[in-house]
């Protein structure tokens, strides 16, 4: 099944979380953290401006970028979870 945003959504699956630490500690799931990074999966049409036009987006599909902590709604769709936000939740591009 394909999600397909609406308006100025964007659909990211959020990457995984990091096993080791820097120094090399394995973490148990308990200790880890939500990762704030993604990969964008799909976007919306932009958002709609005052004069009926589309605003075009700044980020594209297949963009790694960082996000903020409560950024978007999750769900699950077919066993994978992916976050739904808006462009505003996005912080930055990852290149």
């Amino acid at each position: 099944m394909t999600v397909v945003p609406l308006n100025d959504k964007i659909v990211v699956k959020r990457l995984e979380a990091e096993e080791k630490t820097a120094g090399g500690i394995v973490l148990p799931d308990t200790a880890k953290e939500k990762p704030r990074q993604g990969k964008v999966l799909s976007l919306g049409d932009g958002k709609r401006l005052e004069n009926g036009q589309r605003a075009p987006f700044q980020v594209k599909e297949g963009d790694r970028v960082l996000f903020t902590s409560y950024a978007g709604n999750e769900v699950t769709i077919d066993g994978e979870e992916l976050l739904i936000m808006t462009e505003d939740d996005i912080l930055a591009v990852v290149e």
